[in-house]
């Protein structure tokens, strides 16, 4: 079996200004996923300003700098993102099999972020890591980054304005925003992008977004030493006691609860990595 190897896999947040710099170009190749918020990733001279649903994709001997500067509407920084170095001939088979672009906007998926969110956790197991299935699951996340690239936008107006709803709201929903500016943003009438936005997925924008910004949250409080209140804040949240309430009517229990939970399972919350 040719190879794929994992070297780094994680997820970061970022409240404060923040700059790392590969310069000298980058050894293995790099995927990065915004989540949320926005960054400037700089690469090889030319500045890409990524928001939620940017994938960035750099081979080897690419110059990086990412830098985490602007502030959101809110007037706070933020961003979030999946990171992931690599290597081996398998990755190297598929790089070469399509000219891709080095930002790529995609639709953020639970089973995209499933996978990235599996081998995360297999890495951090150390030691123990099984690697032939982490060669699996990076096999994997890459032939579903390869997919949610080459995706058509849907043929059907009407569909494809809700998905630019959708995707308005993934990019906003951990700052503060009306659903005045999300019909704006398409063209709409806020009462007809409301009827559009649920006829198209069955649920209100104001569900949608409180489903993003619990993720967001869950994020957080797995892979982030970040306390309970400022996960409250920096996920959208009004008030720590509003988070509280419908964190525990989502989850069967309180965020401290779940936090400690996943604490005994995967060991000490690790911080966000300062290799990327």
């Amino acid at each position: 079996m040719t190879e794929a190897r994992l070297l780094i896999c994680d997820y970061s947040y970022h409240s404060e200004p923040y700059c790392n710099s590969h310069k000298s170009g980058l050894t293995t190749y790099l995927f990065r996923l915004q989540t949320e918020g926005s960054c400037v990733a700089s690469c090889n001279g030319k500045d890409y300003r990524l928001q939620a649903g940017d994938l960035l994709l750099l081979k080897p001997g690419d110059e990086y700098e990412l830098r985490v500067t602007e502030e959101q509407s809110d007037g706070r920084i933020s961003s979030g993102d999946y990171y992931i170095f690599c290597d081996g001939d398998w990755i190297d088979s598929w790089w070469k099999r399509v000219k891709r672009h080095k930002v790529n906007h995609i639709s953020i998926d639970d089973h995209l972020l499933g996978l990235w969110r599996q081998l995360l956790l297999e890495k951090r197991r150390g030691p123990e890591e099984d690697l032939e299935l982490i060669g699996y699951l990076l096999r994997g996340l890459c032939v579903c980054l390869d997919r949610a690239i080459t995706e058509t936008k849907p043929a059907d107006r009407s569909a494809f304005t809700a998905l630019r709803l959708k995707r308005f709201i993934e990019e906003h929903a951990t700052v503060t925003f009306k659903l005045e500016e999300a019909a704006a943003h398409v063209g709409l009438s806020l009462s007809r992008a409301v009827q559009l936005f649920k006829a198209c997925y069955g649920k209100t924008m104001i569900q949608y977004a409180l489903e993003i910004r619990l993720n967001a949250a869950v994020e957080r409080i797995k892979y982030s030493s970040m306390t309970l209140e400022e996960i409250a804040e920096t996920c959208g949240f009004a008030s720590y006691s509003y988070f509280h309430r419908v964190f525990r009517a989502k989850y069967g229990m309180a965020p401290v609860k779940f936090r400690e939970a996943e604490t005994a399972v995967t060991g000490s919350i690790a911080g966000s990595s300062e290799l990327k």
